[in-house]
């Protein structure tokens, strides 16, 4: 397994509190947004001849639909992705802890022990998060548990009772590595921050338009308001949690039990 490394404390604290800061900060920028749209639309209203304002401003609308659409579905997919690379380890490590049963009991014994010894650094790696220290460390842990299972298995299967043992279980080693490196690989897949930072601007923007619409009337209706303000908000903090899964509130810890209970069958 490709060794990967983690982002520094400083960089992985602030993607615990992204999701809350940038929707906090867009909650305001929206209202001030409106607000700035109703006061422009009053100091303008002598001159408000333009036609065609609302071509563009369905153009605007629609833009930000769609990039919240494609954004939640980005990040809804990304943890779905996430929660079945969870499975797809546990059932390797599984598969290829079975395959033992193949060996002499001499090194089976040594191989069980490595494997116990890998599932737990496998899951102390994760019970780690967000501390980077540790998370490095259990995760070097683990790299050097694979390549020592790799070894192991190599001179078991040279006297092992059939020549077919050993494509069975250094595949199935190989695939429970792998499952390792993608599982910790999909943990740095994220959109760029420029597409937070367009999907900001444009609602920003769309704020700004509805505020002067809203300016043909002197009252405010804060329902509306807030109520605007709130929805984007919202949306656009779940689609920032979902792309930190560990982190946020909607998280993957849950199918870390299935890891744990092949840990406590491997007795």
């Amino acid at each position: 397994m490709v060794a990967l490394r983690r982002k520094s404390p400083k960089h992985k604290m602030s993607e615990m509190v992204s999701g809350a800061f940038f929707s906090l900060t867009l909650f305001i920028g929206l209202i001030i947004a409106i607000e700035g749209g109703r006061r422009i639309r009053h100091h303008s209203a002598r001159h408000d001849g333009a036609t065609g304002l609302g071509t563009i401003e369905s153009a605007v609308f629609g833009m930000l639909a769609l990039l919240l659409a494609f954004s939640f579905n980005g990040a809804a997919s990304r943890f779905d992705v996430r929660r079945q690379l969870v499975v797809d380890e546990v059932n390797a490590i599984s598969s290829a802890h079975q395959r033992l049963d193949l060996l002499t009991p001499e090194a089976r014994s040594k191989l069980h022990t490595k494997f116990q010894q890998y599932v737990d650094a496998r899951l102390e790696t994760y019970k780690a998060v967000p501390d980077t220290k540790q998370v490095n460390a259990w995760n070097a842990k683990a790299v050097a548990l694979q390549d020592e299972i790799w070894t192991d298995a190599v001179t078991a299967v040279q006297t092992a009772p059939a020549p077919t043992i050993a494509a069975q279980l250094l595949t199935a080693i190989s695939s429970m590595t792998d499952a390792a490196t993608s599982r910790g690989a999909a943990s740095f897949i994220h959109p760029p921050a420029i597409i937070y930072f367009m999907l900001g601007l444009i609602a920003i923007l769309a704020a700004l338009m509805a505020g002067y619409a809203m300016g043909a009337s002197d009252t405010r209706s804060w329902l509306h308001i807030i109520g605007f303000a709130a929805v984007l908000a919202i949306m656009a903090y779940v689609i920032v949690d979902l792309e930190y899964p560990r982190l946020g509130r909607f998280q993957i810890v849950e199918f870390d039990r299935m890891l744990a209970d092949l840990r406590a069958g491997m007795r």
